[in-house]
């Protein structure tokens, strides 16, 4: 039994960690999970996964995002060439890799579930596959869309903004935040043995941890079952997200007391944390 907790990004201006070339071996005394966000913007070298790989233990897992180009330009479509290059790029990290992250635009409705199912139905069986969706109208009548992960094993990767999105923001983080984070109807089904959720918190701490209760019952039960939950954490500035993180993971083991806690970080504590 297994609770996985990270965050957005492995480096943050304002976590103090250690040198930039340190930051992810850091990291992950504070986390054993990180959204692979880079991957999105460009294909990482076969030597720049390796490095990563590097940095971490071989328990420590990344949720790693499909290249823009794949998912956005393509959209999913005769991109054959750019996902072997990918897959090529990302094996050095072997099991580190917990799911691959197929993020959909908000372009992407249910008219083209159809595509989506024949590109995963192509791809390799040695990972598993997480998919997010970004129009309003799949959580309507989710059923098309789980008809096609089923058969893959592929999960459906909720962005719980609904906390957020609940009072106007009150700082130049939470507006900038309130203009580019999708309002998406909240999802709590586990469709996998491995969950993965997305959760953006606010500015104030209370607040957050105000919203994410419904989550600790809910990857509490998900543990109870025998699953192996992921959960990222979010906030408009991310400079709390490592310390979330963590208490999040402590919120769920006092509910679930046989969960092995997260290590104590060797480091001391970046001043801007709680």
């Amino acid at each position: 039994m297994r609770l996985h907790v990270g965050c957005a990004m492995w480096t943050h201006k304002a976590w103090q960690f250690s040198e930039p070339q340190e930051r992810l071996r850091s990291y992950a005394q504070w986390c054993n999970a990180v959204e692979g966000n880079t991957t999105f913007y460009a294909t990482p070298s076969r030597e720049t996964a390796a490095s990563w790989a590097g940095q971490t233990d071989p328990d420590f897992r990344f949720v790693v995002k499909l290249p823009k180009t794949v998912t956005h330009t393509l959209r999913l479509a005769n991109c054959e060439t750019e996902m072997r290059a990918f897959l090529d790029a990302i094996e050095p990290l072997g099991p580190r890799v917990h799911a691959l992250w197929v993020q959909l635009p908000g372009s992407f409705t249910p008219a083209d579930v159809d595509t989506l199912g024949r590109f995963l139905r192509r791809l390799p069986s040695i990972y598993r596959y997480a998919v997010e969706v970004r129009d309003r109208t799949f959580f309507d009548t989710p059923a098309p869309l789980e008809n096609v992960l089923a058969p893959v094993r592929a999960e459906w990767v909720p962005f719980d903004t609904t906390a957020f999105f609940r009072t106007p923001p009150t700082s130049d983080a939470e507006r900038d935040a309130w203009t580019k984070k999708p309002r998406m109807p909240l999802r709590d089904v586990a469709l996998t043995d491995h969950p993965i959720v997305r959760y953006l918190g606010r500015d104030s701490v209370e607040r957050t941890v105000e919203g994410w209760q419904p989550w600790v019952t809910a990857i509490a039960q998900w543990l109870r079952e025998g699953r192996s939950p992921t959960m990222f954490m979010h906030t408009p500035d991310n400079v709390d997200a490592p310390a979330l993180a963590r208490r999040f993971h402590d919120e769920v083991r006092a509910r679930v007391p046989n969960l092995e806690p997260l290590p104590e970080p060797t480091l001391p504590e970046p001043t801007t944390l709680f």
